[in-house]
């Protein structure tokens, strides 16, 4: 009971601010083409004039293209030039876009740099995260581990917003930042995970920390400083739960795989993320996410 009660008392009275913002995701980059569809009609946006180009169909796939420093898209079998390099698709009220294969929320941004078009899914962060953990941990996994991967990731993703800045979006959709895969890969039970924790991070000395973690460390967690070219005061090496289990990426921070073993053992998501990061405490971020 105390442990809870310390915890309930971090939530309640330690808040931050954080920018309202959407995260933008990059879904593809400088690619010779790609594919495009929405569930429900959608506007194709001029981003420098902001005037509407074009309104897709519902269920219609679209191909575009980099064209002389724009952007082409294919319709009926015709090619069409859009005159500017930057484009913004948005979806009529609850609708999805298509990409790779897989449906999104929120709306998308294309972009010819000049190397190839990049597609980046502009999204709230609660609905984003609703991609990220069913991606990251298996849906069949404890609840409680799935609240502390839901922590973990926001907290990872607003630390690190602009990591890929280069290339016009925070962070990719792959294990490289966090696997993400749409609304393709919500489940309920996962969702659930993430409104639950609505809005918590995890903090070390006043500033949201990347909430580094892995698959499995092997038995121990490593240090920032083995694995990196520093020491973070949050990560520390402890017995990481997940014996028997053959070590799967960094090892630094959470083990997936020892967060599910505590999780069985009666730990909650918020004791899971104390054990694995040290000198932490848990804020919720103030404002819009």
């Amino acid at each position: 009971m105390g442990i809870r009660r310390a915890v309930i008392l971090f939530l309640t009275f330690i808040c931050i601010n954080c920018p309202c913002f959407a995260i933008k995701i990059g879904l593809q980059t400088q690619v010779g083409k790609t594919f495009i569809g929405s569930s429900t009609k959608a506007q194709i946006i001029n981003c420098d004039t902001n005037k509407l180009i074009f309104e897709m169909e519902k269920m219609k796939g679209y191909e575009m293209k980099p064209y002389r420093g724009v952007i082409a898209i294919k319709v009926d079998g015709k090619w069409n030039k859009m005159s500017t390099s930057k484009i913004i698709i948005k979806p009529e009220t609850n609708g999805f876009i298509s990409v790779k294969r897989k449906w999104y929320r929120g709306q998308f941004k294309i972009v010819n740099d000049g190397m190839g078009l990049t597609v980046i899914n502009d999204i709230p962060l609660e609905k984003y995260l609703r991609g990220v953990v069913p991606s990251e941990m298996p849906s069949s996994w404890e609840h409680e581990a799935h609240k502390a991967q839901a922590i973990a990731a926001r907290s990872y993703a607003i630390a690190n917003r602009g990591k890929r800045a280069k290339y016009g979006y925070d962070l990719k959709d792959t294990p490289e930042d966090q696997a993400y895969g749409g609304a393709s890969a919500e489940k309920t039970n996962t969702n659930e995970a993430v409104e639950e924790t609505a809005g918590i991070v995890l903090v070390c000395q006043g500033k949201i920390v990347p909430a580094y973690y892995s698959a499995s460390a092997g038995g121990q967690t490593r240090t920032g400083g083995q694995v990196w070219s520093h020491d973070l005061p949050f990560l520390k090496s402890v017995p990481s739960f997940d014996d028997g289990i053959k070590k799967n990426g960094h090892g630094v921070g959470m083990s997936q795989y020892g967060a599910n073993n505590l999780a069985k053992r009666g730990y909650n998501a918020y004791q899971i993320l104390k054990y694995f990061y040290a000198n932490t405490k848990f804020a919720r971020v103030k404002g819009e996410y």
